[in-house]
């Protein structure tokens, strides 16, 4: 079900919500946390959509500011509910400001959240230049960036670095959870002959390239090169070299990789691209500090010198 309130507040928003709620015989008790979202007009769909997906597993409210334009003659707040099949596992509320609306956007979600439970915000295109201090992301005890999908995701990132929080992570290290988890299992492999060095190759300018060699330096502490592969649109590969050979993790195409290790027969594995849903899932499941993300953000693995190639 959809609802359209124009020219209305947050008073009567709440109100339309229970008058909802009590027609449909639901409480809000299930709610886990509230997920605000600050996108623009043209991000609106796909994000809410995303969020919806995502609350399947994580039953929750979804705020959406989309910011109107600040000169508007007359300050002014349009609304929408969604609830059922149109909402996922909660209820979708879009909040429409314009005019000196725009600037107190706290204080129009302050209200509509479910009391009691965590907040997280999520910035699916550009972000604020500091989250935690952002008037939306102030109130959140979670905040979710996406930096590749950005104009300038280089210049996006290093900002983000600059500002980051423990409590901060950037999708572009969540798509890495698959990878990081097969290279463990790889090296926990015996026998156990210590990595010299490693490669990662994959599509010029990918953020999740340079974390991942980032990551890979701090683990093993040893030399980790870039390899630009124009042909490649995520991670393409991962080389580790050692004494007794190559321990290789390549991704010839999207949605298989083959491994290599010494004196073994390569074998093929299933590593699809993960989608935005499954990313924003996995950080809606752990709403906890990320100490390894920290640790590699901060690392001395040089971020300037590595995209010199872009």
């Amino acid at each position: 079900m959809i609802v359209q309130l124009t020219d209305t507040t947050t008073h009567d928003i709440s109100e339309k919500l229970d008058q909802m709620h009590e027609e449909r015989g639901e409480t809000t008790s299930g709610r886990v946390l509230t997920l605000l979202i600050t996108c623009s007009p043209l991000d609106l769909d796909e994000s809410v959509h995303v969020a919806s997906a995502a609350s399947r597993e994580h039953p929750c409210r979804i705020i959406a500011l989309v910011k109107g334009s600040v000169e508007a003659a007359e300050s002014r707040l349009d609304a929408e509910i969604r609830t059922g099949t149109d909402a996922g596992a909660g209820e979708v509320i879009i909040l429409k400001p314009v005019g000196e609306l725009t600037g107190h956007l706290d204080t129009l979600v302050i209200p509509l959240m479910v009391p009691d439970t965590p907040a997280v915000a999520w910035w699916p295109t550009t972000p604020p230049t500091n989250p935690s201090k952002d008037p939306i992301g102030a109130m959140a005890s979670s905040r979710l960036t996406d930096a590749s999908r950005t104009p300038d995701p280089q210049r996006t990132f290093e900002r983000l670095r600059k500002y980051a929080t423990p409590d901060d992570v950037d999708l572009s290290w969540t798509r890495l959870t698959v990878w990081r988890a097969m290279l463990a299992s790889l090296l926990d492999q015996p026998p156990h002959v210590p990595i010299t060095s490693a490669q990662v190759s994959g599509e010029p300018g990918n953020l999740s390239v340079w974390m991942l060699a980032a990551w890979l330096h701090e683990r093993l502490g040893v030399p980790v090169s870039i390899e630009w592969d124009s042909a490649a649109t995520a991670v393409r590969g991962v080389k580790m070299f050692r004494a007794d050979g190559e321990l290789s993790f390549d991704r010839p195409c999207e949605d298989q990789a083959i491994v290599s290790v010494p004196g073994e027969q390569p074998q093929r594995v299933s590593v699809p691209l993960r989608t935005l849903v499954e990313c924003m899932s996995e950080e809606l499941r752990r709403l906890n500090p990320d100490e390894v993300y920290v640790q590699v953000i901060n690392s001395n693995f040089d971020f300037a010198e590595t995209f010199v190639e872009d």
